[in-house]
């Protein structure tokens, strides 16, 4: 089981360009600086497999060498986010694992978390009808949600005999929606409504089902067109500044700051705001 070892899987391709990249376990395609990761096995809800968990951890890592993208949504097949581990295809194995096994297991997920997390693009998740489990990390571990009324958002680890404690979710969903509500959602496995989701914070903006991928990828799109590497440093201050105090965290982003003002886009805004046009960013 090589995705369980660890052993890295070999994207095709120049490491710099992921526009040619043919996914295996889901679709994938690159336009215009945006890269659409979509979930495709819609009759089951879009559920993960080993393979697919193993392909995303090594995409997501591929990312942040890619040139040719700004900015990721992924989304799901169908009407449908994701409805997490398949239950034939990863949960029936789980019950036959060691404990070597199922930690080798735990931590490739986990690490699919990491590599989204640590990825330089902002990552847009696109959601509409079922995200739960493993399903709802991955949109938990995106950047920006946008949700449909009709969505039901389930971290339901608790409802299968297992801790909330999965994939990361109890760092990140409390920073998200509060400690109570995190609390809340991740003792009870309970469904979270689309109109509910966005009150708490978990959407940043509820979409009609029908315009919800292109008003994701619409904003996906914006930010590409964007400062891009002031945006990868924003993204990489949000991830860090987790773990530092506040003065600690005012001389980090004073340093990272003072990155961003020896870049080209930088001087390009200045001379922009001087000649009173729009500036044309170029993530350098």
């Amino acid at each position: 089981m090589r995705y369980l070892t660890g052993e890295p899987h070999q994207l095709p391709g120049s490491r710099n360009t992921l526009a040619d990249y043919q996914a295996r376990n889901f679709m994938f395609k690159v336009e215009q600086g945006v890269a659409t990761l979509t979930l495709n096995r819609p009759l089951r809800k879009n559920p993960l497999t080993f393979d697919s968990y193993a392909e995303l951890r090594e995409l997501f890592r591929a990312l942040a060498y890619a040139d040719d993208v700004k900015a990721i949504v992924i989304t799901g097949a169908g009407d449908n986010f994701c409805s997490g581990g398949d239950v034939h295809d990863i949960i029936g194995p789980l019950t036959k694992l060691d404990m070597s096994g199922l930690l080798a297991f735990t931590r490739m997920t986990g690490d699919v978390v990491k590599a989204m997390r640590a990825c330089p693009q902002p990552v847009v998740a696109a959601i509409d009808g079922i995200c739960a489990g493993a399903g709802a990390l991955l949109a938990l571990a995106s950047d920006i949600r946008y949700g449909t009324a009709r969505s039901k958002a389930a971290f339901l680890f608790a409802r299968v005999g297992l801790a909330g404690c999965d994939m990361g979710a109890c760092a990140l969903l409390p920073r998200v929606i509060g400690q109570g509500r995190a609390s809340e959602l991740l003792y009870t496995g309970r469904s979270l409504g689309g109109e509910e989701a966005e009150r708490w914070g978990f959407y940043n903006r509820l979409c009609a089902p029908e315009t919800l991928l292109a008003d994701a990828q619409a904003f996906a799109a914006s930010l590409a067109q964007g400062p891009t590497f002031a945006h990868s440093m924003t993204k990489r201050m949000l991830q860090q500044e987790w773990n530092m105090g506040v003065d600690e965290a005012v001389e980090a982003e004073a340093q990272a700051q003072a990155i961003c003002m020896m870049s080209n886009d930088f001087h390009r805004a200045y001379h922009a705001f001087v000649t009173k046009q729009k500036p044309v960013f170029e993530g350098d």
